[in-house]
């Protein structure tokens, strides 16, 4: 008995070590065809399919030519989809893998376009402002030769008014308020940091009176005479000849 079932366990051994496992081969990734099918389901809206097929591509091209492409393409979706803030983080990425891309330029130029489009909205627009200023700043410093440099000058001119307008806006409310040290601090600021403010003159002006409502007369007269010297034809310059007369002993 023994030695049947010996025969039949060596029997099954044989027919099952005689058996090939059955290998699933890996299947073929063409990425023409999926940067293909990618791009089509962007083109029909269809947002979280052709997300999903690009981080694909990203992951999957060993050639390397689609992956920074895709990720490009993942970026541009958010923006289809009005989320910024994604949109600026997938940019961002595409800076830390391709820093050295062809499309890197491009990458940090949407990065300070996605701000400054911002510039216009009433809760954002100081923000925006600022933060479009400092990513323009950024693309001329890395990418010194990007092919976007008249366009960022208009767009650094638009975001500098933007935030000097803001400045002289608060420096002025501090001192209708009479809260003249906060005043002279905004203004002081703005001078520095915006040479050139379109105001420059009412700046001068406020800054003058604000030192002489607070007794500091040497300054004020400083102020006034500048403004005189540099904005002779000024409308305020009467008022401001006025002032200093009142200043002197």
């Amino acid at each position: 008995m023994q030695k049947i079932i010996l025969l039949l366990l060596s029997i099954i051994l044989i027919v099952s070590c005689s058996k090939k496992p059955s290998v699933k081969p890996d299947e073929t990734f063409e990425v023409e065809r999926a940067w293909e099918k990618a791009n089509e389901l962007m083109a029909k809206k269809d947002y979280e399919e052709a997300r999903t097929a690009f981080l694909e591509i990203k992951s999957r091209d060993l050639t390397k030519k689609y992956a920074p492409l895709a990720q490009q393409r993942i970026a541009e979706i958010y923006i289809k989809e009005e989320d910024n803030d994604h949109a600026i983080e997938e940019y961002r990425k595409f800076l830390e893998i391709y820093p050295e891309d062809k499309f890197a330029p491009y990458a940090q130029y949407q990065i300070a376009m996605i701000y400054f489009n911002q510039i216009e909205s009433p809760d954002r627009g100081y923000g925006a402002a600022s933060r479009a200023l400092e990513e323009f700043e950024r693309l001329k410093r890395l990418f010194p030769r990007n092919p976007y440099k008249e366009e960022i000058a208009v767009r650094i001119e638009k975001s500098k008014e933007t935030l000097s307008d803001h400045e002289f806006g608060v420096g002025t409310f501090y001192y209708k308020k009479e809260s003249y040290d906060a005043a002279i601090k905004r203004f002081e600021g703005l001078l520095q940091r915006f040479p050139g403010f379109k105001q420059e003159a009412d700046v001068l002006y406020h800054l003058a009176l604000s030192y002489k409502k607070l007794g500091e007369k040497k300054k004020a007269e400083e102020y006034f005479k500048l403004l005189i010297e540099k904005y002779p034809n000024n409308k305020l310059v009467p008022e401001a000849k006025s002032e200093l007369l009142s200043i002197k002993p």
